[in-house]
């Protein structure tokens, strides 16, 4: 079972990513590192860059592809999250849902299998996902 996490790039988000994936990895999951690609979590504003926006949504999405289940990490509104959320779920994968915080939108509640509050509650849930899938 490949796992991809997904999150707000911007302020802390590739370092909570990261944490997470390396949290999976520990626990034994397989999981993609689509943050090695390029860092551009400094880009304040995309205007005026159609191109990398493009190559990196297309990066992103081809990730979503490669993998069976998507953890949606949720620290605020984020286009990105929202849209890689629907897309994995037009493909027909898991998603997971974590968010410590109030979730004042229902639509990332909606589009996801699964929804957890913390760490723990996402391992549990990915090795539950897991041992179904292998089944």
């Amino acid at each position: 079972m490949k796992i991809v996490v997904c999150g707000s790039i911007g302020d802390k988000g590739v370092s909570e990513i990261r944490e997470i994936q390396s949290l999976l990895k520990k626990e034994g999951f397989d999981v993609i590192d689509q943050i090695s690609y390029e860092d551009y979590s400094q880009i304040k504003d995309f205007r005026d860059k159609k191109y990398l926006a493009e190559d990196i949504t297309k990066h992103d999405l081809d990730f979503i592809r490669e993998s069976d289940v998507v953890v949606a990490l949720f620290d605020g509104p984020s286009y990105g999250v929202a849209v890689e959320i629907y897309f994995a779920k037009q493909m027909g994968k898991k998603v997971v849902f974590m968010s410590k915080r109030r979730v004042s939108s229902p639509w990332p509640i909606a589009l996801s299998d699964r929804i957890v509050y913390d760490e723990e509650q996402l391992v549990s849930t990915l090795k539950e996902l897991r041992n179904y899938m292998e089944s």
